[in-house]
């Protein structure tokens, strides 16, 4: 087996499960689903990482139900914020390293440049103050990572949804006034692999190249499947402003994130998210 450990907690979610599926042929991995391990419970996380005594510990778990977060932020607080806490502590104790996932939620969308991993945080909504507290708790000796916009190949996401819904529907309503940047799950997986062995520390951001609206990337989600054949027809997607689609969560207008560090870490940009979109649907297109 290998000659290093690592834990992936949050094992069941799409960027868990394809932590798990890049992983180093030379690291043996414990993946951990919420069933398996109760994160909320600090002497059993600090007793199940004393015992296992991994090199690296991947937070991959999280509460991420934005809207419902806003009625229940002291649930989300226990997941997001203080089981980070347990984490961190239990991964010191262990001498092992904590690599922990947060997201563009911390920032306000104010700004009309990207931001930078150390821009001021304003989270407007009870899930971004959750994932903000989380990055404080995980400590300056922890690797955080914050993303954005995360699909992949199976799991809940926003790419799954649309495919859905266009089938379904004779057209679609998307916003066109919130902007960010697309993430393929299984390339944010390889990052934080590449990351954790080049022994990278402290606030980094990762996504995908380029900048989209929600609405220009359901376009393309539509365009791209047609071209494979996921969707026999195009329905037309009409853009919306944020406020005909009220949800009870505050989001971000502008959540684009500046990836200089991270990419001069690992010598090279991020695909970007058309390509990497293409490439998901061209694997679904050809294998289901």
């Amino acid at each position: 087996m290998g000659d290093k450990k690592a834990l992936i907690l949050g094992a069941h979610g799409q960027l868990g499960r394809c932590l798990a599926a890049a992983a180093p042929d030379d690291v043996m991995v414990t993946a951990l689903g919420s069933h398996d391990l109760d994160i909320r419970d600090r002497a059993a996380v600090g007793r199940f990482i004393r015992d296992l005594a991994p090199d690296l510990v991947f937070n991959a778990a999280a509460y991420t139900a934005v809207d419902r977060a806003e009625q229940e932020e002291t649930i989300a607080h226990a997941v997001n914020a203080t089981a980070v806490g347990h984490i961190a502590e239990a991964a010191a104790d262990a001498g092992a390293t904590l690599i922990h996932v947060s997201t563009d939620f911390v920032f306000d969308g104010a700004s009309a440049t990207p931001y930078a991993p150390d821009d001021p945080t304003n989270p407007l909504c009870a899930y971004g103050r959750t994932k903000r507290a989380g990055e404080l708790l995980a400590g300056d000796a922890a690797l955080v990572v914050r993303t954005a916009w995360l699909y992949g190949p199976d799991g809940a996401n926003f790419v799954r949804t649309m495919v859905r819904l266009m089938a379904e529907r004779p057209e679609v309503r998307v916003v066109a006034d919130q902007v960010g940047s697309p993430t393929y799950a299984p390339d944010l997986a390889a990052a934080l692999w590449r990351l954790s062995a080049l022994g990278v520390t402290g606030v980094h951001h990762y996504t995908d190249a380029g900048t989209a609206s929600w609405y220009d990337f359901a376009v393309a989600i539509r365009d791209e499947a047609l071209a494979v054949g996921i969707l026999a027809r195009g329905v037309p997607v009409i853009p919306i402003d944020t406020a005909s689609f009220p949800t009870p969560a505050r989001r971000p207008a502008y959540s684009v994130l500046d990836k200089g560090s991270t990419w001069a870490a690992l010598g090279e940009s991020s695909s970007h998210w058309r390509a990497n979109l293409r490439r998901m649907m061209t694997e679904i297109g050809t294998h289901g």
